[in-house]
């Protein structure tokens, strides 16, 4: 059998390029060398947040927002569009927020300022002693990780008739007159006119010298999620002053500035955010950790719980919770761009590469996605 596209890896990005050309009516095959995804697709906070990405980005995020909107109208997908809420913990930090509000007018992208009061309204945990005011961003989505992407695979099956190959590692690939021909670790070989690769941070099987060879990076992240509680109700995605210094769509404020240094938390990149899953466990983190491509294995495999512990201490400034029973801790990996958005590279005019988005493939992947498949086919 003969597809119009092979796409090889089933997380975010490989899932919403298999959506975006089955729903133009091409035949498409889908294939994971795993089980089921397990990596960045599922290890992450669920967060599409548009107000953290630069200007250039904003206009495929808000397309993404309307995928994951219409989706969500036909298949629970798991999207909620809760709001992000970004709480400014001084005056620098209220002024960046108030200059993004203003950037906002201007772009038509929906912001609300909020006092102390009115954020302390929204999200009784919140510490008074913290917060100073906020940036809401009401049209912004909650996604459960854990279960995001595997309904989007399921979805697609019964809607499209996508076919979907788990326990599949392609280990070959090349190009003939009118095709791309590619092999697996079985031995088995499946033709289609076009092939989208989204490989993660798997450099080493497929036309590695390019990865290798490239300004990927690998990020190591260290996470945690509460045990249910269910006497606390976090809305949206709730993110710290940490967050409004490190995200992009700060760093050229007129009043943006690193802030004042912690040697642990600055070292290992650590932003507070909070969210809250529907059976009312929260997950709290991050922290990142960085190795070149060629130099992934530098990155330890095991959890550091001295910056777990830190983490906490930094998070319990921010609210105030009944409990601090950690249910869960986990280290995410993904892979970024040094010097771009995320990392695309044809091989020809048939294969395609498509990986190091970062932390933004939840916010980004669809609609990048809908610009991929419009350009390839």
């Amino acid at each position: 059998m003969k597809y119009d596209l092979m796409v090889v890896g089933a997380g975010i990005l490989g899932a919403f390029h298999a959506y975006a050309a089955a729903k133009r009516g091409y035949k498409v095959l889908l294939v994971e060398k795993d089980s089921q995804p397990v990596q960045a697709t599922v290890r992450n906070f669920g967060q599409v947040i548009p107000s953290g990405m630069t200007a250039d980005l904003l206009p495929t995020a808000l397309n993404s927002l309307d995928i994951y909107q219409t989706l969500q109208d036909q298949f629970d997908i798991s999207a909620r569009r809760n709001g992000s809420c970004y709480m400014a913990s001084d005056e620098q930090e209220l002024a960046m927020l108030q200059e993004l509000h203003q950037q906002h007018q201007q772009t038509g992208y929906p912001s609300s300022l909020l006092s102390r009061d009115e954020v302390i309204r929204a999200n009784p945990a919140v510490r008074k002693s913290y917060v100073k005011g906020a940036l809401f961003f009401p049209e912004e989505f909650s996604v459960n990780p854990l279960q995001l992407v595997y309904r989007i695979i399921e979805f697609i099956q019964q809607e499209y008739g996508v076919e979907y190959r788990p326990n599949t590692r392609i280990i070959a690939m090349e190009t003939g007159q009118d095709e791309v021909i590619s092999r697996d670790s079985a031995g088995d070989q499946y033709r289609a006119a076009k092939a989208m690769v989204c490989n993660g941070h798997d450099f080493k099987t497929l036309f590695p010298s390019r990865f290798l060879n490239s300004d990927i990076e690998l990020v190591k992240l260290q996470m945690m999620r509460t045990k249910p509680l269910q006497s606390v109700s976090l809305k949206g995605n709730l993110l710290s002053g940490r967050s409004i210094r490190r995200y992009e769509s700060f760093r050229n404020l007129p009043s943006w500035r690193a802030g004042e240094a912690d040697s642990e938390l600055d070292k290992y990149g650590v932003h507070i955010l909070f969210k809250q899953e529907l059976d009312g466990s929260i997950i709290i983190g991050d922290s990142h950790e960085y190795a070149d491509a060629r130099e992934a294995e530098k990155l330890s495999f095991t959890l550091n719980q001295s910056l777990n512990e830190r983490m906490l201490t930094e998070a319990r400034n921010i609210v105030e919770l009944p409990c601090w029973d950690i249910a869960q801790y986990w280290a995410g990996y993904y892979c970024q761009s040094k010097t771009d958005h995320y990392y695309q590279d044809d091989i020809d005019d048939k294969i395609h590469f498509l990986t190091a988005i970062g932390g933004k493939g939840m916010t980004l992947a669809p609609g990048i996605a809908e610009k991929n498949i419009a350009g390839i086919f």
